[in-house]
Formats: C-alpha cells, structure tokens, sequence
C-alpha cells in the first residue's frame, strides 16, 4: 500500500534515509547530514509518500518541483526501498505511483537529475520505465569505493 506521508512516519522514513545517506553510494547527500535536515530534505517538497507492507513502512519516496518558475512544471523524485523489500519491484510500484502523483499535481514531466551510473539496477528500471538519459555528467560523483562516477540527467513526459 502506498500513501501520504504524515509527521508519524518520520522515525520509519529516517530508518529507510539514515543507511543509504551514510553509505554515500547513491545519492549526493553529506554522509554525516543530522536527522532533521535530511526529513526536511525528503519531506520539504510537494509530496512525500510511503510504501507500506502489513503495516511496516518499506519504501518511501518525494515529489517536488525540479526548477522554479518557467521549468515548474518538470517534478523531480527520490526513492528509496529498504533492504526487506528489495527485489520485490517495490522502487517501479513506487515509481509508476509518483507518475500519477505528479500529473494529479499538475506535473508534466519527470526528472531525475543526478542518477549515478554504478546504480545500474536503478539505470535500467528507470529505462524499461520509459525514461530516457539525456545528458552524463563525466566523473560527477566521487563514490566511496568505485571513486569517480559518472551521473546521468534521465527524464520522462508524464501528461
């Protein structure tokens, strides 16, 4: 099930945040960024949502505005799924979700703007998802034990 984040979800959504932002492996966020910056980072933007399974939280994810003004109608979306939902096609449910989300919103595209190359399963679901990789940012992520990666610029019309 998937559905609104409240402020009751934030310990749930902080223990899906904490091991993936202190990794430093996916995204580009300080490893060492406290509680309250990075729920207010996930949770600050137009949307924030949860995946539950039988009442545990498993998956969450962010809809906000990619650009302000003339691009305001490109969203931008994180996700992420702990490690006892992955492999289940939680992050494409999630996904697929967010897309109707967003149009409701009033979004007509979806851009991701910063997904780093050695994430290739999120590379590749987000292609069969139909987004396309229009731009690589050479050597843009220092990566804690693959050092410099690229990251791609992918993106979608959701209307």
């Amino acid at each position: 099930m998937i559905r609104e984040a409240t402020s009751a979800d934030k310990d749930a959504i902080w223990a899906l945040l904490e091991p993936v932002f202190r990794s430093g492996e996916t995204y580009a966020i300080d490893p060492a960024i406290s509680r309250a910056d990075a729920l207010a980072y996930w949770m600050g933007g137009a949307a924030c949502y949860v995946a539950e399974d039988q009442g545990a939280v498993v998956g969450t994810y962010y809809i906000r505005t990619n650009q302000p003004g003339g691009g305001a109608h490109i969203c931008n979306c994180g996700y992420i799924v702990g490690d006892a939902a992955r492999g289940r096609g939680l992050a494409g449910q999630m996904c697929e979700a967010s897309q109707g989300q967003a149009r409701a919103l009033g979004y007509r595209a979806m851009q991701f703007n910063f997904v780093l190359e050695s994430n290739a399963g999120a590379v590749r679901l987000w292609h069969r998802l139909g987004f396309e990789t229009v731009g690589t940012i050479p050597q843009a992520f220092d990566h804690p034990t693959q050092g410099m990666v690229n990251a791609f610029v992918m993106y979608k019309q959701i209307n």
